[in-house]
């Protein structure tokens, strides 16, 4: 049984909304899993799966943003710690810093509000970790970019199932 269906099976007891909830704080899904599930199988109304989902993905933001630095320095101490953070770190800031150095926290937040596979709250955290942006600067750039996420997800989501049902 593929995972998706694992997680969906371990939150059934649940209720919906703190389903809608769960998923969309849980890196592998956020809100661009918890909307389609809560307006498709929960039949949550739109504006209330975007407020849930909203209000899940960005309960890991603060603790993410506060704690990756300390837990990065203890990891640090072993060699293979050292070893990853310097391999992420060096590979992360060739790759995007001359986007994060011109743009900033615009960067930051339409890196989070594109709706595709490993962008979102988790990795914005992180990214913001690796460039050293500050917690408020942070926390506003993500908390933008979840909510740019969660409308554009929301209306992708109507909209297929708009599609679905003038199909049938």
């Amino acid at each position: 049984m593929p995972f998706e269906e694992q997680l969906l099976d371990a939150l059934v007891s649940v209720p919906s909304w703190l389903a809608t909830v769960v998923l969309s704080a849980l890196p592998v899904s956020e809100l661009r899993g918890a909307i389609p599930i809560a307006i498709g199988i929960y039949g949550i109304d739109p504006i209330d799966a975007y407020l849930l989902a909203i209000v899940g993905n960005m309960l890991p933001v603060i603790p993410l943003l506060l704690f990756l630095d300390p837990v990065s320095s203890f990891l640090r101490q072993f060699r293979i710690g050292d070893s990853f953070f310097t391999w992420l770190f060096t590979r992360t800031r060739q790759k995007h810093s001359q986007n994060m150095e011109r743009y900033g926290t615009l960067a930051l937040t339409l890196f989070v509000a594109i709706p595709l596979p490993v962008t979102g709250a988790w990795t914005g955290c992180a990214a913001a970790f690796v460039f050293g942006i500050k917690f408020r600067h942070a926390m506003m750039a993500i908390a933008a970019g979840v909510m740019i996420s969660g409308i554009v997800v929301t209306l992708l989501t109507l909209a297929g199932m708009g599609a679905i049902d003038l199909l049938n």
